[in-house]
């Protein structure tokens, strides 16, 4: 007869895997910050902000919790926060691990089996790409999900055990709690509720007839949910991250809020928030790519999972990866094939979560067409800004346990090939019934061979093999660097109009955990749109009153922070001496940095709603005077509220501080400031006043024929050469240290770089200088081949 529930779960097996799984995550662990959403998520753990909407509460609050537990060890922040994601991935693949064995128990094995079969599961799931790429840096809030569904999965299992020893309704009530606090995470952990309806349904559905159940699972879920209450309580206090502002005017109206995830107009902010009311959530019809593409653009995903190293980038089963790609999808269908003949209920339970978090999350989501992905216009609108793998690693988790499954149940059949047992029979063409599978080896009969049949195992290692080279981020610094290099592209004090997410959260991770440059004003185009953003950087940027110290508390917004070269291995500065033996940056317009006079914004409260809700078209075209710039708008432009918010910012800092945009924005054009911009490293300066009639030496005209769209009409050299040669940071080797750029939609990062040399050698060409032409081009080709 079957094992399962006859025996005590393997904890300490479990243990033992969940801990080879970290070590593998460690071995391979980014050793600080990366691109996307990962500094945002790190710095808010670190400083217990509100990253964007809906928040992410339980993600701060734990993340927070580990990195200060580990904080003796004298590990960096970020090392902490990606720790705590490998600490996720482990903790599912522990839990996982006592799944399987759970599933591998029906197959009627002694206790041996069901360890292995685990373990290559676990090893195969623990190893698709998405689970190891999302497990080794803390790049968003997913691995907790996984964790959190592996951790339901497990309850679910061992509440079935438990049925009728009095143990099983407390087993529920803790779902459900756990299940309420999952959404203060993320609501995917939330997704595996139809899966545990349908086991419940299969296994004892007098269950659900008791009432008694509810009013304490209510409870459960009220307290599950008030997690939420951290980001009124924490948005009170202005955080310097402080995404959507969910403050609120009173506790019950949070608690109203909270209670009804955002829909009963208890506490309008928080509402906002929890409602992610700042994105426009896409409905489900009309599909914003069609739902072929969308399902291709799945499948491209998968492909991925299993041999990532090879080639075949694209399109769906291209090149080497194509016979790799269809063993795992052979043997994932042969390990739910098996389990489906040993026990219906857990099967059931694995497929409506694997369905759900695939088929169901891909109609859901209604993405555009994939990054990637080939659609016939050619329009870049159309198309997703970055890959979305990270949303479907559920599902790829519990293909590698399936796909595990099949690599016990393989080696099962070959051990006992050649027998007259079980497997035997099956191998010989018998009836394959479960009774017949079931029957033990009788006396005369042959015993399985299965050290003869342990090869096969070796199976579940293709993963690890070659997905390698692509998961490992040992030695990737190019986030953090880039943040560096961008920031220390601008004077002291400036602002520095970007995009959002790449141009944006290296920066703040810089300026929030790292200390660097905390002086500068990072302004994001896009939140510029809204009321509360607007608001809080015209309160970071307010000259200090007498007795206030915004290092006091620099997580929290107060006043106008001050320039230091701390962290930094430079100094802008026409003094020697303050350079404190670093580098040193020349000053554009003063012989010594002098604090801003005022806040980059003049306006009230109630002028930055009201601007924040107004959108002016211009019927003709438009002039606006901007101290000594003028800003030239087309006929036809809508003045979205960002527009007029940068233009009364400009307006109002051109000539107390100085005014940047990321090479990485257009913005300074979309103001009708482009003819105004002068490179400065990474990033361009507003002149005040036209280059070309400002007297300032420095700046040199760009030759227009020579890529000018490219490197800008004009460059202050000096600065720009200092900061290429003496200040950047490449901490990773590059551009000649890697061989490939892992994530292709951050493909522009190496070319910004290029810009800055290929815009050096046309200095030098038009000096003469042939030298240091060929040296600034090699440097600019040699960016150009890293991201093309």
């Amino acid at each position: 007869m079957s094992q399962a529930g006859t025996d005590r779960p393997p904890y300490l097996w479990a243990l033992v895997a969940g801990t080879l799984v970290f070590v593998l995550y460690a071995i391979t662990l980014g050793p600080t910050t990366a691109f996307w959403d990962t500094s945002e998520y790190i710095t808010t753990a670190h400083m217990l902000g509100i990253p964007h909407p809906p928040g992410n509460p339980l993600f701060v609050v734990l993340a927070r919790a580990w990195s200060a537990l580990l904080a003796p060890l004298g590990l960096s922040v970020a090392v902490r926060v990606n720790l705590f994601s490998a600490l996720m991935g482990a903790l599912a693949h522990g839990f996982w691990f006592l799944v399987v064995y759970r599933f591998l128990s029906h197959f009627g094995e002694r206790r041996g089996f069901p360890l292995i079969g685990a373990a290559v599961a676990v090893t195969l799931s623990a190893t698709a790409f998405t689970v190891w790429n999302q497990s080794n840096v803390n790049e968003k809030v997913y691995t907790v999900s996984l964790a959190t569904i592996a951790l339901l999965s497990w309850l679910a299992i061992h509440w079935r055990e438990n049925l009728g020893k009095g143990k099983d309704d407390n087993l529920l009530v803790l779902m459900v709690l756990i299940l309420a606090l999952s959404v203060g995470n993320h609501l995917m952990a939330f997704l595996v509720a139809p899966a545990i309806g349908i086991y419940i349904l299969m296994v004892h559905p007098r269950t659900l007839w008791n009432w008694k159940l509810y009013p304490v699972a209510v409870l459960a879920l009220v307290v599950g949910l008030s997690i939420h209450l951290f980001l009124p309580l924490r948005a009170e206090l202005a955080p310097t991250i402080n995404e959507a502002e969910p403050t609120c005017e009173s506790l019950s109206g949070a608690l109203v809020s909270v209670a009804t995830m955002g829909r009963g107009g208890g506490c309008e902010n928080l509402d906002a928030a929890l409602q992610r009311d700042q994105y426009d959530k896409p409905p489900l019809n009309p599909r914003l790519a069609p739902l072929s593409s969308q399902f291709l653009n799945y499948f491209q995903y998968f492909n991925w999972q299993w041999a990532r190293s090879l080639s075949g980038e694209q399109v769906l089963f291209p090149g080497t990866r194509l016979p790799f790609t269809l063993l795992i999808i052979a043997l994932g269908v042969f390990g739910a094939m098996e389990h489906y003949r040993r026990d219906r209920p857990s099967f059931a339970y694995m497929a409506v979560l694997f369905a759900t978090l695939s088929v169901g999350l891909v109609y859901y989501l209604n993405f555009k067409y994939g990054y990637s992905i080939p659609e016939p216009s050619g329009d870049i609108s159309l198309h997703e800004v970055r890959e979305r793998d990270y949303f479907f690693i559920v599902s790829f988790s519990v293909w590698g346990l399936w796909a595990g499954m099949g690599v016990a149940a393989l080696w099962r059949r070959l051990a006992y090939a050649g027998t007259n047992g079980r497997g035997g029979g099956e191998a010989a063409g018998a009836p394959a019934d479960a009774d017949e599978d079931m029957r033990p080896v009788g006396e005369g009969m042959a015993e399985p061979a299965w050290n003869r049949a342990i090869p096969v195992l070796a199976l579940a290692f293709i993963p690890m093999v070659l997905n390698w080279s692509y998961a490992d981020r040992r030695g990737d610094y190019s986030a953090r660097d880039w943040g560096y290099n961008l920031l220390m592209s601008v004077e002291p004090y400036g602002v520095l109009f970007t995009n959002g997410d790449n141009d944006t959260f290296p920066l703040w991770y810089m300026q929030e955990v790292e200390g660097v440059r905390r002086d500068v004003t990072v302004i994001v185009t896009s939140y510029l749109n809204t009321d509360w953003y607007t608001r809080q950087i015209r309160e970071l940027t307010r000259p200090c009153g007498p007795g206030e110290d915004p290092e006091a508390d620099p997580t929290t917004i107060l006043c106008q922070r001050p320039y230091t070269d701390e962290n930094t291995g430079a100094s802008y500065t026409h003094d020697p001496a303050d350079a404190q033996g670093r580098g040193k940056i020349p000053l554009v317009t003063s012989e010594a940095v002098r604090a801003p006079s005022r806040s980059i914004l003049d306006l009230t409260d109630d002028e930055v709603a009201q601007v924040s809700r107004s959108y002016l078209p211009l019927d003709q075209a438009r002039q606006f005077q901007l101290g000594p710039v003028v800003a030239r708008l087309p006929a036809g432009t809508i003045l979205y509220p960002w527009h007029q918010f940068a233009l009364a910012l400009v307006n109002n800092s051109i000539g107390d501080r100085p005014i940047y945009f990321s090479s990485t924005t257009n913005a300074g054009n979309a103001l009708g400031l482009g003819s105004y911009l002068v490179r400065e490293g990474l990033a361009f300066r507003l002149s005040e006043g036209p280059p070309a009639i400002t007297g300032d030496s420095t700046v040199m005209a760009m030759d227009p024929s020579q890529l000018s769209g490219v490197v800008g009409e004009w460059m202050r050299e000096e600065r720009t050469r200092t900061l290429a040669d003496e200040v950047f940071i490449h901490r990773s080797g590059l551009p000649d240290g890697w061989s490939f750029w892992p994530d292709r939609a951050t493909l522009g990062i190496p070319n910004y770089y290029a810009w800055v040399y290929y815009a050096l050698a046309q200095a030098a060409l038009q000096r003469g200088d042939s030298e240091g032409l060929e040296s600034d081009r090699i440097r600019a080709e040699a960016w150009v081949r890293l991201g093309s």
